[in-house]
């Protein structure tokens, strides 16, 4: 396959435990966001293995590129179920995320989701899936929340088709109804990024939200409204996150400050996060973003587990509510949330925040949930 990359820690004794890793290297995956989330998973399984490795035997990561392909993901997972892995981790796409969670359900497989949030991973509730980051629906239920207290009810919204889209925009339509908000649906197959403008203008919303792929069309619509007077006050948000990560600054310099994004990290990072997140800085040569301390939760939880439980399959899927481990952002501990299919960390902490205009490299926290 394609984009293989095997990461293996072979200084201990004995036959390795390996971990199926799924992450974006490639286009038009985000390789940004997939080569932070394969620092923290690579950073955690070195220093499981120079702590004892698991019962001995070296921990090896066995890693696909998915390229944001849903037909990869699911045929990596089938490859690593056959290699023999005891389990699987990453994926930061969402859509890709759910089919691997639906090709693990089958094969009886546990995989371990570190960054994909999509409600609905698998189409029925299942045991061998379990998530670190928060569902959707509270995720986007927040970020409607701070747009209503930022004084925004009328949201207009840039979309393209996708499963992950639709479902955050109904999340957005449904929330903010309750609350005297609506949402106007931008169809960005449709409209070319400066027709966005006078749709904004048109529909009289006071935010747009991209709900769209980056950079194309994230980046000329951005540039678009920044330029156009007429829209000077309007807010731009961007709740999947894409502000996080530094191609977003280099891509839009100036224009890519204030702009809302969630991020999954919490006031203050745990002693070990401190820690973890100095190490991370100096393995990418920069700050890590959320997504990094997401990878080096997943290993941390899937070690505990194998040390605890063993290697077996079903028993490492039999024991996510016994999951107790302090991770880089808090304790985490799986339970059932009710309609969510797979085991969730319940706790998982949830921020708005932007780039501070007058310093894009520094972020600003503007509402925590």
């Amino acid at each position: 396959m394609s984009g293989m990359i095997t990461s293996v820690h072979p200084r201990r004794d004995g036959q390795p435990v390996r971990i199926g890793v799924l992450v974006p290297l490639t286009r038009p995956g985000w390789v940004e966001a997939g080569r932070h989330l394969l620092a923290g998973l690579e950073l955690a399984a070195r220093e499981v293995d120079d702590t004892g490795g698991i019962a001995g035997r070296p921990l090896e990561l066995v890693v696909r590129d998915t390229a944001a392909d849903p037909e990869k993901a699911a045929a990596a997972v089938d490859e690593l179920a056959r290699l023999g892995v005891a389990a699987l981790a990453g994926e930061y796409h969402s859509v890709v995320a759910r089919a691997a969670a639906g090709c693990a359900d089958a094969l009886g497989v546990p995989f371990l989701c570190s960054s994909a949030v999509l409600d609905a991973l698998t189409d029925q509730p299942t045991d061998w899936v379990a998530r670190l980051p928060p569902p959707q629906s509270r995720g986007w239920r927040i970020y409607a929340d701070f747009l209503l207290g930022a004084g925004h009810s009328r949201i207009a919204v840039a979309t393209q088709p996708s499963v992950y889209w639709a479902s955050g925009t109904r999340i957005l339509r449904d929330h903010l109804a309750e609350r005297g908000g609506t949402v106007v649906e931008l169809d960005m197959s449709a409209l070319a990024p400066a027709a966005v403008c006078d749709a904004l203008v048109e529909q009289r919303a006071t935010a747009l939200l991209l709900l769209v792929g980056h950079p194309q069309p994230a980046v000329p619509i951005v540039e678009s409204v920044r330029r156009d007077r007429r829209l000077a006050e309007v807010l731009i948000g961007a709740p999947a996150g894409q502000p996080e990560l530094a191609e977003w600054a280099t891509s839009l310099g100036d224009h890519g400050a204030g702009v809302p994004f969630l991020r999954y990290l919490p006031e203050r990072l745990t002693p070990l996060g401190a820690r973890v997140e100095a190490a991370l800085r100096e393995r990418l040569g920069d700050a890590p973003s959320f997504v990094a301390f997401e990878g080096y939760d997943t290993v941390a939880v899937l070690a505990d587990l194998l040390r605890t439980h063993g290697t077996d399959r079903a028993g490492i899927a039999g024991s996510w509510a016994r999951v107790a481990v302090e991770g880089t952002r808090g304790r985490i501990g799986f339970s059932r949330t009710p309609g969510v299919s797979v085991w969730q960390w319940a706790s998982s902490p949830v921020q708005v925040v932007d780039r501070d205009p007058a310093e894009p490299g520094r972020f600003r926290i503007l509402h925590t949930g």
